[in-house]
């Protein structure tokens, strides 16, 4: 396996480097091989060097089998010095355009023992995002910028190609997950067109797949219903915008960015697919030995279960949930003490 390594900024390259410490060793414990080759892109590197991801850093990229990321964007310096949005849009989103990894799942679970500000312990959702069109594709444009006049378009393209990809994958998750249900998730009511044609591509796919039940909520009772009853849904599939959303109020009730894993999929393989941690770069506590590296060790999880490394994938993901029904290995975002390092090895430990 050829795995393309990109910590990226601040605690980005600490849990990246605890999860190649647990990469290791389920290697050992399984017997796979697999090559790194690392790449340094980020904020940090572009106040270096000006170079947010040149193309031919993107072509190596995704001839790997995986690409196992940290954390880019936020930086203490500032905009003055980093144009808003660049290291996002030139580093995140041109990989998810151009690689094709059109499909962003989410696992949203709650482990036992972990803390979550809600009643229900019932969380147990996987949410696919469409990845590579909506409101995020950079089509609009402005008009007397800077001026009492000034208007502004952000132009939300949706494609009956993109649209129905994004809602069989998720048909095929259920499928192959034996999950029971998936709702869509839009707003039909007010946005009568792009997600008209949403509704109408699940209409008709949902008849491919008889066995799995289908539901639908427009987006703002989806928020309501995640927090009131989280157990409604199964498999959530949505919009690019809509599902960058709600996946972190999934991530907050399923105890923090700490603990939501994530990946870009290019489910046809002839591109990488990405694996991170949905937390930024948080420079508040970089350096400091904090961060909760859970995140990136269930993103390793997943990219093995991609890479048919599925013992291996099992075992990172039981390791853990053991650990963290033990209160001792919490960190901090958690109310616990345990460091980025000893809660490593308490899961290490475990495989």
């Amino acid at each position: 396996m050829k795995i393309a390594v990109m910590p990226g900024d601040y605690v980005g390259k600490e849990v990246v480097a605890e999860g190649l410490k647990l990469l290791a060793a389920a290697a050992s414990k399984f017997g796979f091989r697999y090559d790194t080759t690392h790449y340094p892109f980020g904020a940090e590197h572009y106040l270096e060097t000006k170079v947010t991801l040149p193309d031919s850093a993107l072509k190596e990229l995704g001839a790997h089998d995986a690409i196992l990321f940290g954390a880019v964007g936020a930086d203490p310096r500032g905009n003055a010095l980093i144009p808003q949005g660049l290291i996002e849009t030139d580093i995140l989103l041109k990989m998810r355009f151009e690689l094709d990894q059109y499909i962003n799942l989410r696992p949203t679970r709650l482990m036992p023992g972990v803390p979550t500000p809600i009643k229900s312990s019932q969380i147990d959702m996987v949410i696919v995002r469409e990845n590579t069109e909506g409101l995020y594709c950079q089509n609009g444009g402005f008009l007397y910028k800077g001026t009492a006049n000034e208007v502004a378009n952000q132009i939300e393209v949706t494609t009956r190609h993109g649209v129905e990809r994004a809602i069989r994958y998720a048909f095929e998750y259920a499928k192959q997950f034996g999950r029971k249900k998936v709702t869509l998730v839009a707003k039909t009511n007010v946005l009568r067109y792009a997600h008209n044609l949403w509704m109408r591509a699940f209409e008709e796919i949902k008849a491919d797949y008889a066995g799995i039940e289908t539901g639908y909520d427009h987006v703002d009772a989806c928020t309501m219903y995640m927090i009131t009853q989280p157990q409604r849904y199964d498999v959530i599939v949505t919009t690019n915008m809509f599902g960058d959303i709600i996946t972190d109020l999934g991530a907050a009730i399923q105890g923090g960015m700490g603990m939501a894993a994530s990946g870009n999929i290019n489910p046809s393989r002839q591109a990488a697919s990405m694996f991170e941690p949905v937390h930024g770069s948080a420079p508040d506590i970089a350096g400091k030995n904090f961060a909760n590296p859970i995140a990136t060790f269930l993103s390793i999880s997943m990219m093995l279960d991609f890479l048919k490394q599925s013992d291996a994938a099992r075992a990172i993901d039981a390791a853990c949930r053991a650990v963290m029904a033990e209160p001792e290995n919490h960190t901090r975002d958690l109310g616990g003490t345990a460091t980025t390092t000893q809660l490593t090895d308490a899961v290490i430990a475990r495989i």
